[in-house]
């Protein structure tokens, strides 16, 4: 997912205080036990470093979104404070023995914030809806899984042809094209939450743009939403499980300035913050610490469409490769974050126990790179027919660890390369719609993982593909997506995943640079909070206050 957690994720990003992640500091506060008989005021003070761009589950591609999403909404899966699938909505199902056919029965007890029934019919209509290609929903692409719908949404199919029908209001079927081995975990993502049809068209394209435009059937429901300012949510008593549901209200505050938020939390206005650079030795040494890997990759993105220079691959490699990644990771950061040398971020699964990072080796040389990226770029130069690089601009977000990322990539530039760029630094929203519309010519972005699976970061990049905004097209490269899709044997499948990434890197139309880790403090009182490897940042349903006072 685009993140921005931290700087995004990337999920981010901590774009709401935080992403994804496999566990690495052993301060980390788990989600666990509820909280006690504790008579203390649940209310936790959070932060975002951007506007929420969107709460349509159809139409939303950021952490920010998405993780406002998973406290305000559910699907037919929750993941636990383990991160294990169990019932959201669904309260059973039954997968059929080829693994193609899923059957949910809904519970009784799940509600709409207006105290009407969430049904099965309420999925059938999102799902359909965001397969819709008038929708134009960027991740409709994570549904074309199921039968007919990539027919559908590619203009050839309709919508009756789509594989999710409401049996009854308590019964949903779903149908693949082939087995999905995470299929489970993804139903906890939101872009699988139930949409109310008559709500939504009452709407129209406002959907999802206020609190009064949106329904809510989660542990949380938004209750303020001062545009690019706060939010505030609060606990919603028609959630089905709200009797396990600890906080009461969660306060919001949209800061994008790291200083800021350190003088937020030690006035006591925060109650957990990411650090970077010079924060993390000032709180490494205490109790409040913590750190996490996430699973995201920030990365650059060559508009080949609309920069000649961009169309050569010795050229995207020398911008790439001439960017000391260690480094970048060390004085933007400080905080645990690797240079990328691959675009697969370390932690993300094989399938078999293992890590398909280890398994498919380092993909990126930045070995002496400055002399190799200066013949690179001289060579591809030759090739499309320019004496010089041209000027060049790199579209990056207005945070301010993102203006430090720009300060240091045009420096990089300029001294090893001689190539001049102009930085734009633009709000996040802005910077999605512009990516969208392919209004940039490099553009820096990260992905979070929206499940702990290789295909999550390597099938965006397919021809048209809806998040591969550079324009890359390599009839191999979607060849062997395609097979891994369709692939049931897991060896055979992640042998597909393993050189697509080979030849992708290699093609160089994106230029991973970082895989970013998480370092954070936290208020004691905090207790049960849940991060996730992938999707929403972190799940406050089973977060609570206790020894505030």
């Amino acid at each position: 997912m685009n993140t921005k957690k931290w700087v995004g994720l990337g999920l981010a990003v901590t774009m709401l205080s935080s992403v994804a992640l496999v566990g690495c500091g052993d301060k980390e506060e788990k989600g666990g036990e509820k909280g006690g008989t504790t008579t203390e005021a649940q209310e936790l003070n959070l932060y975002m470093t951007s506007e929420i761009p969107s709460l349509d589950p159809s139409l939303a591609t950021d952490v920010i979104g998405f993780t406002v999403l998973g406290q305000t909404n559910e699907g037919l899966i929750r993941l636990d404070k383990d991160g294990v699938a169990v019932g959201g909505v669904a309260e059973k199902w039954n997968i059929s023995p080829d693994g193609l056919t899923y059957t949910f029965t809904l519970r009784d007890g799940a509600k709409w914030s207006d105290d009407s029934n969430v049904t099965a019919q309420d999925f059938e209509y999102s799902f359909k809806r965001t397969l819709n290609p008038e929708t134009a929903s960027q991740y409709s692409f994570m549904m074309t899984w199921i039968k007919g719908g990539a027919e559908y949404n590619g203009g050839k199919g309709t919508a009756d042809d789509v594989a999710v029908k409401s049996i009854d209001a308590k019964t949903l079927e779903i149908k693949l094209v082939n087995p999905i081995p995470f299929f489970l975990e993804q139903l906890a993502f939101p872009l699988f939450f139930p949409q109310k049809q008559a709500f939504v068209e009452q709407q129209g394209d406002k959907f999802g743009a206020e609190v009064d435009r949106a329904l809510y059937n989660g542990p949380f429901a938004l209750t303020e939403w001062v545009h690019e300012q706060s939010a505030v949510m609060k606990k919603n008593p028609k959630y089905w499980d709200a009797a396990n549901v600890k906080l009461d209200t969660v306060n919001y505050q949209i800061v994008k300035d790291s200083s800021a938020l350190e003088n937020l939390y030690l006035a006591g206005q925060i109650d957990r913050f990411s650090l970077v650079r010079d924060q993390v030795d000032r709180y490494k040494d205490t109790a409040e610490y913590s750190t996490q890997a996430d699973l995201s990759v920030g990365y650059l993105q060559f508009n080949q469409k609309k920069v000649k220079a961009l169309n050569n691959a010795k050229i995207r490699r020398a911008l790439t490769t001439t960017i000391d990644g260690d480094t970048w990771a060390d004085i933007i950061y400080h905080n645990g974050s690797i240079g990328a040398t691959g675009l697969v971020p370390p932690g993300t699964s094989n399938g078999e126990g293992g890590e398909f990072r280890k398994d498919n080796g380092d993909l990126i040389d930045r070995k002496n790179s400055a002399p190799k990226a200066k013949e690179l770029l001289a060579e591809g130069l030759k090739e499309v027919g320019l004496d010089k690089m041209p000027t060049i601009k790199l579209l990056m977000d207005d945070g301010d660890t993102s203006k430090k990322s720009g300060e240091f990539i045009k420096e990089q530039w300029r001294t090893a390369l001689g190539v001049d760029v102009e930085i734009e630094n633009v709000p996040f929203k802005l910077r999605l719609q512009r990516s969208q519309q392919g209004d940039f010519d490099i553009v820096f972005s990260f992905w979070g993982a929206d499940y702990n699976d290789p295909m999550t970061f390597l099938d965006m990049w397919i021809t048209d593909g809806d998040f591969n905004e550079s324009g890359y097209s390599n009839t191999k490269y979607d060849d062997l997506i395609k097979k891994a899709q369709a692939e049931p044997d897991p060896k055979k499948r992640m042998g597909y995943l393993y050189d697509a990434e080979k030849i992708i890197m290699e093609d160089m139309p994106i230029g991973p640079i970082v895989h970013r880790a998480v370092a954070r403090v936290s208020r004691p009182y905090v207790k049960g909070w849940t991060p996730r490897t992938f999707g929403p940042d972190y799940d406050l349903k089973y977060t609570w206050i206790e020894g505030k006072n």
